[in-house]
């Protein structure tokens, strides 16, 4: 065989296991939500909304960091967002292993073009990743807002009002996309019964 094929064969084969490595999130046909259906749902979300972006945006770079920047997740796992202890603790050390070791699986040009692309999306400092990292956030509460109740954590009412903000806060689109994600967010909890005010109050939110 090619001495081409087989790497891409092999890296195809590590990443396959993102299909069946579950997330915290839960869909709304009540099994949890792939690490793979997360990526897919990014990359949608990127396409939607990035010709209505404030700064242009290379949507090529930001659909492929998108693609690479849960990879790592084939050999670390996931971690949710909210975990503490020794897994949270050394999520970074694990993770930059798995990207080091996908780099090197690889034909030279692509494993640092992997490598490359996981490391602006963990750094946030180009216009892509800015994009992409808010769209990860986003993607979180959406799927929240999608699932039964049930599956929502005490926790997790903070964060609708605590995690997406920051990340989306550089673009006017992005921020309203954070609005309305929130406001189905509230809607979805006052349905069942979760006193919203009392969620504000906790966390020093007053209403304008």
């Amino acid at each position: 065989m090619n001495d081409s094929v087989r790497p891409i064969l092999n890296l195809l084969k590590l990443a396959e296991k993102l299909k069946s490595e579950l997330r915290h999130s839960w869909l709304s046909s009540g099994r949890r939500e792939s690490v793979a259906e997360h990526t897919w749902q990014m990359a949608l979300m990127a396409v939607l909304v990035h010709r209505h972006l404030q700064r242009p945006v290379n949507l090529e770079h930001v659909l492929k960091m998108i693609l690479v920047h849960d990879l790592v997740e084939a050999e670390a796992g996931d971690i949710p967002f909210f975990e503490t202890g020794s897994r949270k603790e050394q999520k970074s050390r694990r993770e930059q292993a798995a990207i080091e070791n996908i780099r090197d699986m690889i034909d030279p040009e692509t494993g640092r073009e992997l490598y490359d692309l996981f490391q602006e999306f963990e750094l946030v400092e180009t216009d892509e990743a800015k994009l992409a990292k808010a769209l990860d956030h986003l993607e979180v509460q959406i799927q929240h807002n999608h699932a039964n109740f049930s599956s929502w954590e005490e926790i997790e009412y903070d964060l609708v009002y605590t995690k997406m903000d920051a990340p989306c806060s550089h673009d006017e689109l992005l921020v309203k996309m954070c609005e309305g994600v929130k406001k189905d967010a509230e809607e979805k909890m006052a349905s069942n019964g979760i006193d919203i005010q009392r969620v504000k109050q906790k966390l020093g939110i007053r209403d304008l």
